[in-house]
């Protein structure tokens, strides 16, 4: 049995909601959609993304996901992103909620699953801790992040698109995890939950490992992408973030994985950052023995032990050129 009591463990119950709460008009309409979850602070990345939108042929849409902040400990990092992305749809992660409020009960709020040992997920709260100590310095970014919504309802061609941190029942829910999906009781609860909002498709976070699927259904084809981490590398061998991309038009770079239902292309897109600047900025904030550290300096050098074939599920197209290049660079995916 779980450790319930250890913070970060528990999903506190404000973190809670019914899927039927995303049964309702759209907030955000538009052609070309990214959906940024996971971006933890690095300032490289969210130049990154500016860059891929100014690529695109019309207007983009950015909505943060959340847990837009993590490694941005110093005063200035710390409000270099939120001001950025506070000028775009955004949504709270369980970082930003644990960030607006002095509430040491739920830790990190990550609410992470058995898999994850003690020692991990001691070292998340110490690092919620470090990081809300520095937001304090910034009373009025806490009160716009206490502000910000848990979920957003979008609409692209005609399809309604559930936007949400962890899962369409919780803030910080591990439904739309990499190993949730691998049998038929988690793509059930997806079917529920697809039906329940009336959405055909659902773009989260959360888990920091992505994975996408097409599900049929009785409304016709849903689709799940699971961005990962925008921040972060996301497979092995690899130092890039990933978004996802819903749009009426197809990227105008390759994707990494995506498919298309009804006209709207939906595509994993590779976030090609400053590697070298990131690693500094990140370093200066956790350094060698520190908790953020030992928890994420090997992933934010090499990738974590996951494959860019472990992402994709039923019904979702590999970009193989893409996938022969990783190889012959050294990527295990």
């Amino acid at each position: 049995m779980p450790d319930t009591a250890q913070p970060g463990r528990s999903c506190p119950l404000h973190y809670r909601y019914p899927p039927a709460v995303l049964n309702r008009p759209p907030e955000i309409t538009a052609d070309t959609i990214y959906v940024i979850g996971g971006l933890y602070g690095n300032r490289p990345a969210l130049q990154a993304i500016a860059a891929m939108a100014a690529a695109e042929p019309g207007p983009v849409t950015r909505v943060f996901n959340g847990d837009f902040n993590w490694f941005n400990r110093d005063a200035a990092g710390f409000a270099a992103i939120n001001e950025t992305v506070l000028q775009h749809a955004a949504l709270r992660g369980n970082v930003e909620t644990e960030l607006a409020g002095d509430d040491d009960a739920a830790g990190c709020g990550c609410a992470y699953p058995d898999s994850v040992v003690d020692e991990d997920v001691a070292r998340s709260n110490a690092m919620l801790a470090a990081l809300r100590e520095t937001a304090r310095g910034l009373p009025g970014l806490r009160e716009q992040l206490a502000a910000l919504p848990m979920h957003r309802v979008a609409e692209v061609g005609g399809l309604r698109v559930a936007i949400v941190h962890g899962d369409c029942e919780s803030l910080a829910g591990w439904a739309y995890d990499e190993s949730a999906l691998a049998d038929k009781s988690g793509l059930a609860t997806l079917a529920s939950h697809f039906a329940a909002s009336r959405t055909r498709i659902i773009a989260s976070s959360h888990t920091c490992l992505p994975v996408a699927l097409k599900l049929a259904t009785a409304r016709g084809a849903c689709l799940l992408f699971n961005n990962g981490a925008a921040g972060m590398p996301n497979f092995a061998g690899t130092q890039f973030g990933v978004i996802t991309r819903i749009a009426v038009t197809p990227a105008p770079a390759a994707a990494l994985y995506g498919t298309v239902i009804d006209g709207v292309h939906v595509d994993a897109l590779a976030v090609h950052y400053d590697h070298a600047q990131w690693l500094a900025g990140f370093l200066a904030n956790w350094p060698e023995g520190s908790a953020g550290h030992q928890s994420y300096f090997q992933r934010i050098s090499h990738g974590p032990r996951y494959g860019l074939n472990k992402a994709m599920r039923t019904g979702i197209r590999i970009n193989n050129r893409l996938l022969r290049e990783l190889r012959a660079a050294g990527d295990s995916a």
